[in-house]
């Protein structure tokens, strides 16, 4: 899909990256499983009506977070465009305190330093984050044959007072099914 969709997307002003495709995935699962898109508030559970990411960009300095707002009601060419858009504008210094406020989750990347896994710490009141390791080709078995695919290891970080294991599985499914079914 990247290869065939590329040269479209950067004639649009977006660039398609595993991020791009991994962000809208999320959006997607946020959606199917609300209560991962919800904060804690004291002992009081706030649902979020809007999926806004955050989006980690490394910097010289360390990292900031600016937000993709209404992330579900974009499409992979907007999410595309709305990062590229932050990112560039994180490095340039010229993000506004509106950029980097109102996030609902958080996606880090530790991945782009070569890492394989990380374990992010969630940006509070947030309940759930998610890190992405690096995308390798690896060996995999498809149709009873070794074959080579691209593959990255994610973690999912997640606040056990609100979120437990079945939910957060619950999550991954949704966000592993629309990643594999892209077209």
């Amino acid at each position: 899909i990247r290869k065939a969709k590329k040269a479209d997307y950067e004639k649009a002003g977006g660039k398609i990256t595993y991020m791009s495709f991994i962000t809208k995935a999320v959006a997607d699962a946020l959606k199917a499983v609300p209560v991962v898109n919800s904060s804690l508030d004291g002992h009081d559970v706030l649902y979020r009506k809007d999926i806004n990411i955050g989006v980690a960009v490394a910097l010289d300095w360390g990292l900031i977070v600016p937000v993709i707002k209404g992330a579900d009601k974009k499409t992979l060419l907007e999410i595309s465009k709305a990062i590229v858009d932050v990112a560039a504008r994180a490095r340039d210094k010229k993000l506004s305190p509106d950029d980097v406020q109102g996030g609902t989750f958080t996606i880090t990347n530790p991945g782009v330093f070569g890492a394989l896994f990380g374990m992010p710490i969630i940006n509070q009141p947030q309940v759930a984050i998610l890190g992405v390791g690096a995308v390798e080709k690896r060996p995999v078995v498809v149709n009873d044959a070794v074959t080579i695919r691209r593959r990255a290891y994610m973690t999912l970080g997640y606040d056990h007072r609100l979120l437990d294991d079945p939910v957060a599985d619950g999550f991954r499914s949704h966000r592993n099914k629309h990643i594999a079914s892209f077209d």
